[in-house]
């Protein structure tokens, strides 16, 4: 048996035994009127948390937030299947599934910044730091997770993220044309594709990342998370990025990636290393 097998075994072993010791249930993210209009009154935004076992809780949260264009979610290999992942670890997964925004982007983004607020509300009860809530997003929820990260109020802006091949941009030179048309509309304004460009709004007080992308991505392209990354540096935010040769757009937890047995271990020992 291979080194890359043996991960793989390990890694399984490690999913297994979690599942059978976390704690789940859903959450609904708004009491009353939910702010903004996606235009689609049955979009009602959900939290869905998975809490590990009290005796391998260690306070930290992530909020995830899977992609889908803005259009969809894709909320099993880029949502709840990281589970299993993070509760082994001893960390409280939330997989949010935001309303789509319709040309509207004040509806996800209000979803999301509300996320970690109820997380942060609900500190106590779930056992969790209430300074330890990370934002974890893919593609364009990778879009999501950074927008709050750099745009969101102290009370919820996540201490941490982790974007999977994100789309960051919205200028329409390397956008993901799909993510940009359904978040902003086709005829979107130059200030509002500049707005939610967030790799032109990185600050100092923005929280430390990790960027994972394959160098092969054709669906969004990898300057994006390079972007991203260069300004997180350029600002002195701590911050990782990892380009993997291959793989393509899309890959989340799927043990079909080649790197994915490595990608763990990676992610695991980047979330341990503060």
């Amino acid at each position: 048996m291979n080194a890359r097998r043996i991960l793989l075994a390990l890694c399984m072993v490690v999913v297994s035994v979690a599942m059978s010791a976390q704690k789940s249930f859903d959450v609904n993210l708004w009491e009353g009127k939910m702010p903004g209009k996606s235009g689609d009154a049955t979009d009602v935004p959900v939290l869905k948390v998975f809490l590990p076992a009290a005796k391998k809780a260690t306070g930290r949260a992530v909020v995830i937030c899977p992609g889908g264009g803005y259009e969809h979610l894709c909320m099993d290999y880029e949502g709840t299947e990281w589970a299993p992942f993070l509760n082994d670890m001893g960390i409280a997964a939330i997989v949010l599934k935001y309303r789509m925004p319709h040309g509207n982007p004040s509806v996800p983004v209000s979803d999301a910044e509300e996320a970690i607020r109820l997380v942060r509300r609900n500190a106590h009860t779930w056992h969790i730091n209430a300074t330890d809530v990370g934002i974890m997003g893919f593609s364009a929820g990778g879009h999501l997770a950074s927008t709050v990260a750099v745009h969101a109020k102290a009370d919820a802006r996540p201490d941490f993220q982790v974007l999977f091949y994100p789309v960051i941009t919205m200028m329409p030179s390397f956008t993901h044309i799909g993510s940009h048309d359904n978040l902003l509309g086709k005829d979107a304004r130059k200030k509002d594709e500049q707005h939610y460009s967030n790799d032109m709004h990185v600050t100092r007080l923005t929280p430390r990342a990790c960027v994972i992308l394959a160098d092969d991505d054709d669906v969004v392209q990898p300057a994006n998370g390079v972007n991203y990354y260069t300004e997180l540096y350029r600002h002195d935010v701590p911050a990782s990025l990892f380009v993997y040769p291959n793989g393509g757009h899309g890959f989340g937890i799927r043990p079909s990636f080649r790197y994915h047995a490595e990608m763990l271990l990676t992610l695991r020992a980047w979330l341990n290393s503060f």
